[in-house]
């Protein structure tokens, strides 16, 4: 599997980019912008992107959905929840920076159970863990967890905007996350990437 994270400094998101090594197919996860960047790791790697996923509808997450899926042709995924927020710049909070930004609707709505399937050797396994937004998803392949911005190193995502849930939220990453295996990684939507067991034992909210 080819596997490049980015973080993008103007909301200092990490976006992620899995490839199949033998089809070329990739999944961008969570472009939150700065696309110049991610069609260049596209492009140096010799990928074609075939998905563009979305953990949630916030814009520092969606932010270069537009510009990625015009230039590669990738399909949109995201939970039907959060659906809304992509095309709306009040649901996924642009507005509140002054600067209105949308993406172009999502083309699937995932769910739980599902898997996405990236050329021969890669499957995502689609994980809903809601609480930092309605349709908060984690995205599991063999020992690595994308988890958005549900668990953080040392930390979880937000629960004070509209929408939210901190009970749901710790239930989630307690039942839907922690079972998984110590030596798990979590590569999260901000910060620097963790582990299962690392988490179970240092996270003050768990």
């Amino acid at each position: 599997m080819i596997f490049r994270s980015l973080e993008i400094s103007t909301m200092m998101v990490n976006c992620y980019i899995l490839g199949c090594e033998e089809t070329r197919e990739a999944a961008v996860i969570d472009p939150g912008g700065n696309p110049r960047a991610i069609l260049q790791v596209l492009e140096e790697e010799n990928l074609e992107a075939k998905y563009i996923i979305n953990t949630h509808g916030h814009i520092d997450h969606i932010g270069g959905n537009r510009s990625v899926k015009e230039a590669t042709g990738a399909k949109i995924l995201v939970h039907e929840k959060d659906a809304k927020m992509l095309i709306n710049a009040v649901s996924n909070f642009s507005f509140l920076m002054g600067n209105k930004v949308t993406s172009p609707p999502a083309d699937e709505f995932i769910k739980e159970g599902d898997t996405i399937k990236i050329g021969n050797t890669i499957e995502l396994e689609v994980i809903e863990v809601p609480g930092h937004s309605p349709g908060s998803v984690a995205l599991k392949t063999d020992d690595m967890i994308f988890a958005g911005d549900a668990l953080f190193m040392g930390s979880i995502g937000r629960t004070d905007f509209p929408g939210c849930s901190h009970k749901q939220l710790i239930t989630n990453i307690k039942e839907k996350l922690l079972c998984y295996d110590d030596r798990v990684a979590v590569y999260p939507g901000h910060g620097p990437a963790t582990s299962i067991g690392f988490e179970k034992e240092h996270n003050p909210f768990l």
